[in-house]
């Protein structure tokens, strides 16, 4: 792992911000997250999808930090940060609130899609006196068990199944399915994601179909807390890309328990809708931020 170097802060501060800076966090159990930043001004902090990493926000990364002090981040097991194991207990959410109080950053704006949106849900539910905003895009608090519940033994064996499976059929073919899930989503402007979406799932390690993950989200556990709170007026942004709710019924299963909350459909695209319309979802989601706060 490569640490920062002193000159590397030195000219982003001498230069505005407008280069970027990285670094490594230490979070629970020893791990190191690895994170990069950029910009000034109210932070604005991005979370990846599973299988991807920091890349996957290039389309936002210099268009959103001409306003804002952006962060993005590797989860753990992912990219540059350390791999997971099957035996500790974390999750991502709370590497985040590790991550935020190491940056001295008390409240930021959450961007999360797909993974990312697990984790901006459980930190709605869980910290959002941590949050200026939530914007949930393709996805949300998950309905999986949280932490409290440990898998057992049904569930391990079952596990083992899929992991012998999985290895039976070769890993390469696996991440080519799942790269073709990803683009057939999408709509007639897909095909200018394909080479950088390949290239995060080929350097992607894989560990977590391989492997018994331990409870990275809290899942069920954020709805129950959500539901014992009440309302939320943190202000939240929820995205769909239109391809993956024409099927769909009803609206986002969060939306009654916000008080501030707007629900956007991107026409014409699908799961990954940063990547496949960015020129859309940074105006959405910079005219929310910028909206809520004068600077």
């Amino acid at each position: 792992m490569r640490s920062i170097f002193p000159w590397v802060l030195l000219i982003g501060l001498l230069t505005g911000c407008k280069t970027t800076q990285q670094g490594f966090v230490t979070v629970s159990g020893g791990g190191k997250v690895y994170y990069e930043q950029r910009g000034k001004g109210k932070p604005v902090i991005l979370l990846h999808g599973h299988s991807l990493d920091t890349r996957m926000w290039n389309p936002q990364w210099k268009a959103f930090s001409k306003t804002h002090r952006v962060i993005r981040l590797d989860f753990r097991g992912y990219g540059k940060s350390s791999e997971q194991t099957e035996t500790f207990q974390s999750t991502h959410v709370d590497d985040l609130i590790t991550l935020m109080d190491s940056l001295h950053i008390d409240q930021a704006h959450i961007v999360g899609l797909s993974m990312g949106a697990f984790v901006a849900g459980d930190m709605l539910a869980m910290y959002p006196e941590r949050m200026l905003s939530c914007t949930l895009t393709s996805g949300g608090i998950r309905n999986s068990p949280g932490p409290s519940t440990p898998m057992d033994e049904t569930e391990k064996a079952k596990r083992d199944q899929e992991i012998a499976a999985l290895k039976q059929k070769g890993i390469d073919i696996y991440k080519k399915e799942w790269h073709e899930a990803l683009m057939s989503s999408g709509g007639s402007r897909r095909e200018r994601m394909r080479k950088s979406l390949w290239q995060m799932i080929q350097d992607w390690s894989a560990w977590q179909p391989l492997h018994k993950e331990v409870r990275l989200f809290y899942g069920k556990e954020a709805w129950e807390r959500l539901r014992q709170r009440g309302k939320i007026d943190t202000p939240t942004l929820i995205i769909r890309g239109e391809n993956e709710v024409k099927n769909k019924k009803g609206q986002p299963a969060e939306l009654p328990y916000l008080t501030n909350a707007r629900y956007e459909v991107i026409p014409d695209c699908g799961h990954m809708l940063n990547m496949e319309r960015p020129e859309e979802f940074n105006q959405l989601v910079l005219t929310f931020i910028e909206g809520l706060s004068p600077y």
